[in-house]
């Protein structure tokens, strides 16, 4: 048996799976504020992926402030995602604050150029399958919000596949941001 190494991006979970019928009942209106903040952050993030983009492909990697801005929207989308699809339960902090659901990105490491360049072709089938993902992971949002109106806590089962979901969509968005130059990868779970 070959051993994979360790993804450069990761989910991290640390939910109790319980949660609140009142929250659970207003989650979308709840995380408003946060869809609204994530778009503004995201037209900034735009922008500085092309940036980035442009330096990678010069240099071969990212700088460290370049990688650590795009990598806070990675985190900050995930946590905010997380919270709407019920994998987690306290409202996603504004900052960098520990939260239930997170993604832990490894410091940039040296790129191939050609990768860089071709990037956004590359990472077209990981982007048809993290969509695909999205829809899945929207579903179980909806059957895990009955369920966690009905017992108060989500069902693990469903939290457990959701959140490899998303781990495997923070990964694509992670390779499409050149936060990494490793591929997308279904292996794993998330860690705790």
């Amino acid at each position: 048996m070959v051993a994979v190494a360790r993804h450069p991006i990761g989910l991290i979970v640390t939910d109790d799976l319980r949660r609140s019928r009142l929250s659970v009942f207003f989650r979308v209106l709840l995380a408003l504020p946060h869809l609204i903040a994530l778009y503004v952050y995201g037209f900034v993030v735009e922008i500085a992926v092309v940036v980035a983009w442009v330096v990678a492909v010069v240099l071969g990697r990212l700088p460290e402030g370049l990688h650590a801005f795009i990598a806070g929207y990675v985190r900050y989308a995930t946590r905010v995602t997380a919270y709407l699809l019920l994998l987690a339960e306290p409202w996603p902090p504004f900052s960098g604050a520990p939260y239930p659901v997170d993604v832990r990105i490894d410091p940039p490491a040296p790129q191939n150029r050609l990768t860089v360049l071709f990037r956004l072709l590359l990472a077209l089938p990981a982007l048809v399958v993290s969509a695909i993902f999205r829809t899945v992971n929207t579903l179980l949002a909806v059957f895990g919000w009955f369920y966690a109106l009905a017992l108060g806590r989500m069902h693990e089962g469903m939290r457990n596949l959701s959140a490899w979901m998303l781990g495997y969509e923070s990964q694509t968005y992670g390779y499409l941001f050149l936060l990494t130059g490793r591929y997308p990868s279904f292996s794993g779970a998330p860690t705790a």
